[in-house]
């Protein structure tokens, strides 16, 4: 198939002009000049049909996303500065006279992106050529880090979350069946769900608010009997709101002997699965250390940091927000390895290091670099005090000695919460009792002190991480990671990264990528116009500071 301005080379006169216009370049003709075309069409063409006028070329639309991210446009803006901005028709390669494209191209070209699971094609193929020219290779040195991205909906408390679903699924019902639903809805429900059930609205007691959940559970009950009875409108089944309007009343009520009653706070399902919003059920609630929270998702970026390279985004991650980062590490460098670009040195906090994932990183010949999570227990926070590190074990005999050098008298394999093998030991209460330094062992009054054990291989890796991070090399090296944060605030300032315009797990992702794919771009064309990354700012007092 052929499609408009499939273009390879700048026409003449869009060159002349924009000569003209940027004597001293642009970042966009730098781009154009000394990169090339980033994506051809036959990388996207299995996404369109074959019949037809001829199209937009999808390696062009494909470059103006990235653009588009790059200066933080919208998707008006980006049409706008495709049909008149010259910079912009020298890098896509458009004579001056082209007439651009509606925003709707853009769109639809994104809804193709994610139908066709090619989203992931935006930063690999910008890679590949970055691979290319020289600026990023496997086996260099790569840094992770995350941060929160705050869903494109409104915060709800538990009754305007049940109203708000309530009203959601009518609106949906009453587009695809009109006539079915004027049946089915009462009166009061016109009064109830015509408009949005804000706060100021709802009743000032709490009995009165529980009296307003359970009636408008009863009417989702006898709205849900209705849809899947219906044989005249079978589509309605399918409608994600009425799905979502199930799931919420799972999560929210329960039915005993055909009376729809509110859970209490303690009898419903744990955060991770709870939906926040009926306009969003892929977004969670999280909180995290320092009494931060939100709704929405989570990003993980990884990017490379060789000091004779630009630091390059490697790996893009969306996740849940109550998604743990200890649970994606060896996610990223099995994607890193299939796409050749597995690092020698891997830079995380201490978020992403647990004994399992230290274990897979050995077997990778992966060097997981990162401050260990200190044991959990008070004995791990308290640094008087007896913890697992103390303690010698003996995996061939299944005992472990004390610092007193007391033997255990149990040794019970098992499993935990998270299906992770672990060994419970057990010393004996009577000798823990008489221990002169029970004080600082344990505070069980009932029975001696306990251990949990990951397996042997993960202990003495856990073991192993405690030892180094605690040495002079180990300080020096894990500086390195340091930068990251640029590459987070870069994405926020530019991109606005900490906020999704999409609704989903899925258009979330494809925008983190164009963040990332943007962020690439800038940077490249940067280094090649000769400004290289800075070093940690030093103000001109803190520099005066005696060194230690």
């Amino acid at each position: 198939m052929r499609y408009k301005n499939q273009a390879f080379d700048v026409p003449v006169d869009t060159a002349a002009v924009a000569q003209a216009a940027f004597p001293k370049g642009n970042p966009y003709m730098t781009m154009r000049d000394e990169i090339g075309p980033l994506y051809d069409d036959s990388h996207f063409a299995h996404l369109f049909s074959h019949a037809g006028r001829r199209g937009e070329s999808p390696g062009n639309l494909a470059l103006v996303l990235v653009m588009q991210h790059m200066e933080g446009l919208t998707d008006q803006q980006a049409a706008d500065a495709v049909r008149s901005r010259i910079d912009w028709k020298y890098a896509l390669g458009l004579e001056l006279t082209d007439a651009g494209f509606d925003r709707t191209v853009l769109v639809n070209f994104r809804k193709r992106l994610l139908a066709g699971s090619e989203e992931l094609a935006l930063l690999e193929h910008m890679l590949a050529r970055f691979q290319e020219m020289g600026y990023l290779k496997g086996q260099g040195k790569q840094r992770t880090d995350s941060t929160h991205v705050l869903a494109a909906t409104r915060e709800l408390n538990r009754l305007e979350l049940v109203g708000e679903t309530m009203r959601h699924a009518l609106e949906a019902s009453a587009r695809v069946a009109p006539p079915w639903l004027q049946q089915q809805a009462t009166p009061e429900w016109f009064g109830r769900y015509g408009r949005r059930l804000d706060q100021y609205r709802l009743p000032d007691t709490k009995k009165e608010r529980q009296e307003l959940a359970e009636v408008i559970g009863q009417n989702g009950v006898e709205l849900l009997q209705a849809v899947y009875a219906t044989k005249t409108t079978p589509e309605l089944k399918s409608l994600p709101e009425v799905e979502g309007l199930r799931q919420v009343w799972v999560q929210q009520y329960l039915l005993q002997e055909g009376e729809v009653r509110w859970r209490r706070p303690d009898d419903r399902p744990p955060g991770e699965r709870l939906i926040q919003s009926p306009h969003d059920l892929e977004a969670r609630y999280s909180q995290k250390g320092g009494g931060a929270n939100w709704t929405g998702y989570k990003v993980h970026f990884t990017e490379t940091c060789d000091r004779d390279k630009p630091r390059l985004v490697t790996h893009v991650l969306t996740t849940p927000s109550t998604v743990p980062d200890s649970q994606v590490t060896t996610t990223i460098q099995q994607d890193l390895g299939a796409n050749g670009l597995s690092p020698a040195e891997h830079y995380v906090d201490a978020g992403y290091i647990d004994a399992g994932n230290l274990v897979e990183s050995i077997d990778t010949a992966i060097d997981l670099i990162g401050p260990i999570q200190p044991d959990s227990n008070w004995q791990g926070r308290d640094l008087q005090a007896f913890d697992l590190s103390c303690f010698t074990i003996d995996w061939q005999a299944q005992q472990a000695t004390c610092p007193m050098g007391e033997k255990s008298v149990s040794w019970s394999p098992g499993h935990d919460n998270y299906d992770h093998e672990i060994t419970h030991v057990r010393f004996a209460r009577a000798t823990c009792a008489a221990c002169p330094q029970r004080e600082r062992c344990t505070r069980a009054k009932k029975n001696g002190r306990s251990l949990k054990l990951r397996t042997k291989t993960e202990h003495e890796a856990r073991q192993r991480a405690w030892q180094r991070q605690e040495t002079s090399t180990f300080k020096e090296k894990y500086k390195r990671r340091a930068g990251v944060e640029g590459l987070i605030s870069q994405g926020v300032r530019r991109s606005g990264l900490r906020r999704t315009p999409y609704i989903g797990l899925a258009k979330t992702h494809l925008h983190n990528i164009l963040v990332a794919a943007a962020t690439n771009l800038t940077r490249v064309v940067a280094w090649l116009e000769g400004s290289y990354p800075a070093q940690t700012r030093v103000s001109a007092f803190q520099a005066l500071a005696p060194s230690t």
